[in-house]
């Protein structure tokens, strides 16, 4: 079991340390996009800025990238070379169905499996010139495209609709409760379907004129990439050379608010990584919503500071939740470093 695990592991750190150069280039695109931007009522506001907008755009294409490189690279570990079509078409398809990294995750590794599992059939010598660079990227493609467009994404739809339905429910109960799912939804899948469901129900409520919810998901956005390099910065032993360098984008990428910064670490090591900024970005987002934060634009981190209710109680919650992520991270990590 521990030998799969370890294998798995593999397979996900093939496909991140292709993914992070797209993560750095689009987070920092959109960063310095956003950053200058001047807000307006609805958030950033490109409409004089044309140049600032081709950036943003530069910089969205870059990482809409992220989820195919990911899962094509995750493949590539599994099978080699003829993996990499599979890989990329399963995981542009977890894009399009609004699957997210999860999906790609999950479409990565089908794709990988089914390869591996057709290059093990015996074909007649005639045939194995044409198997990687002819047979094997159709069927596989046909197979791990059948599967994430028919088995993969309705369910995911589903789930999603229902977890909105569910959110506009709790909205009007406890709002500690409601923080707690809102920060944890937010950091669960770091800007797929599930942070998307709690993202726009917050953007919905600033409609409503009640900003609080938007405040409380402002201040859990920007903790997983936050914590996570706030972690690579504290405990620097405990984490490589390229985790320090996706820590660094990671930093950047939490200020100006783009949860997808925690995407390499969450890849590399899921098991740990993603309770822990669940966590965290649970606790930054109690506390904004018992500091009353209010957030009148539809996005977060410290850049929309000059839009936010209660600065100091929203400083202070993503404080919180970063030092939480940090501590708890390599705490995890030097425990496993003390039994390996």
């Amino acid at each position: 079991m521990e030998a799969h695990l370890s294998d798995i592991k593999r397979y996900l750190l093939s496909g991140v340390s292709y993914a992070i150069p797209f993560v750095a280039c689009g987070g920092i695109l959109i960063a310095l996009a956003i950053a200058f931007a001047p807000m307006g009522p609805d958030g950033p506001d490109f409409s004089s800025s044309p140049f600032l907008k081709l950036v943003l755009d530069i910089g969205t294409t870059a990482f809409a990238l992220l989820v195919p490189v990911l899962a094509g690279y995750i493949a590539f570990g599994i099978a080699d070379r003829p993996g990499l079509v599979a890989g990329f078409v399963g995981g542009s398809i977890a894009n399009q169905v609004g699957a997210g990294f999860l999906g790609g995750l999950v479409a990565g590794l089908l794709a990988g499996l089914v390869v591996h599992w057709i290059k093990k059939v015996k074909v007649p010598a005639a045939f194995r010139p044409v198997m990687p660079i002819l047979v094997i990227p159709v069927v596989s493609s046909l197979v791990v495209g059948f599967l994430m467009y028919r088995v993969i994404g309705s369910p995911i739809k589903d789930v999603m609709t229902a977890l909105s339905a569910w959110l506009r429910v709790m909205g009007t109960g406890n709002a500690v409760v409601l923080a707690i799912i809102l920060g944890a939804m937010i950091a669960f899948d770091m800007g797929g379907p599930v942070n998307k469901v709690a993202f726009f129900f917050g953007a919905a409520m600033i409609k409503e004129g009640n900003f609080a919810v938007m405040g409380a998901c402002a201040a859990a956005i920007c903790i997983p990439p936050l914590g996570l390099g706030l972690a690579t910065l504290l405990g620097r032993k405990l984490w490589s050379q390229e985790e320090r360098e996706a820590g660094a984008a990671g930093l950047a990428m939490g200020m100006i608010g783009i949860t997808e910064g925690a995407i390499p670490f969450a890849a590399a090591d899921p098991v740990r990584v993603i309770p822990t900024i669940m966590l965290g970005s649970a606790v930054g987002s109690v506390i904004a919503m018992l500091g009353g934060v209010g957030d009148h634009a539809p996005h977060g981190g410290p850049i929309v500071l000059p839009v936010v209710d209660n600065r100091l109680a929203y400083v202070a919650a993503i404080v919180a939740g970063s030092l939480t992520v940090a501590l708890v991270i390599n705490a995890w990590k030097k425990l496993s470093a003390a039994k390996g």
